[in-house]
C-alpha cells in the first residue's frame, strides 16, 4: 500500500509539473512591452517605469523584473522591439523589385501607412534614443541598435546607385525624399493627436517622387 500511495503521488506531481511547463507564461515579455509601449506613446519615455508597466499590464512587480532586469533594459527593448517592426516593412519597400524611384516612393508611403496603422509604436519613435536612455544601454542593446542603422545606411546607398547619384548634394536630397519628408508629413499629427489622412500617403509619395526627378542618373 505504501508503494502505491507513493506511485499515486509521484504521478500527480508529474501530471502537475507537466501541465505547469506547457502553460504559456502569463505575463511574457510582449505583453508587458505593449503595456510600456502604450504608456510612452500616451505620456513619453519618462512614463515607463517598473511599477507603472506591471499596473498597466496587470502583473505583479517581479514579473517585470524577471523579464527586464532594469528601467534602462525596459526602455532598450521598448525603443528596438519599435524601431525594428517598422524598419522591416520599409527596408523591404525600398528593396522591392520595382525601378528605384517607384521603391523610393513606396518607402515614403509605407512611412505614412505604418505611422497610421500603427499609431503607438509611431508616436513612441517620435523620440530618440537617448530619451529612452541609450548612453546605459547594454551592449547587446547597442549591437541591435548599430545593425539596424547600417541596415538603413546600406539600403539608401543601394538605393543611391541605382538611382545613379552624384555629389553629396543629391545624396542629401535622397535621404529627404525618403526619410525627413514622409516623417514630416506624420509629425505633426502624431503630436496634436489629430488623425493621418489616407490622402498623405498619396502626398508623401508625389512629394518623393517630386524631389527625385531632377537627380542625375535616375536609374538605368
Amino acid at each position: 500500500m505504501r508503494a502505491e500511495a507513493y506511485w499515486r503521488v509521484l504521478s500527480i506531481i508529474m501530471e502537475s509539473t507537466l501541465e505547469y511547463m506547457a502553460r504559456p507564461p502569463q505575463y511574457d515579455s510582449d505583453r508587458l512591452l505593449d503595456a510600456a509601449l502604450e504608456l510612452a506613446a500616451g505620456a513619453g519615455p519618462p512614463a515607463v517605469t517598473m511599477a507603472a508597466v506591471a499596473k498597466a499590464a496587470g502583473a505583479p512587480s517581479g514579473s517585470v523584473y524577471h523579464r527586464f532586469p532594469s528601467r534602462t533594459a525596459l526602455l532598450a527593448e521598448l525603443w528596438l522591439r519599435t524601431v525594428e517592426d517598422f524598419q522591416e516593412g520599409w527596408l523591404a519597400a525600398l528593396s522591392g523589385p520595382s525601378d528605384p524611384a517607384a521603391s523610393a516612393a513606396a518607402g515614403a508611403r509605407h512611412v505614412v501607412a505604418w505611422s497610421r496603422g500603427h499609431r503607438p509604436s509611431a508616436a513612441v519613435l517620435l523620440y530618440g534614443t537617448e530619451d529612452y536612455g541609450r548612453a546605459d544601454w547594454s551592449e547587446p542593446h547597442l549591437r541591435r541598435a548599430k545593425q539596424g542603422h547600417d541596415q538603413v545606411h546600406t539600403a539608401l546607398r543601394a538605393l543611391g546607385k541605382s538611382l545613379g547619384l552624384q555629389g553629396k548634394l543629391e545624396w542629401d536630397q535622397l535621404t529627404l525624399a525618403v526619410v525627413e519628408l514622409p516623417l514630416a508629413v506624420v509629425r505633426g499629427p502624431l503630436r496634436t493627436g489629430a488623425p493621418i489622412p489616407v490622402r498623405s500617403e498619396d502626398l508623401a509619395e508625389r512629394s518623393t517622387r517630386a524631389l527625385l526627378a531632377g537627380l542625375a542618373g535616375q536609374g538605368p
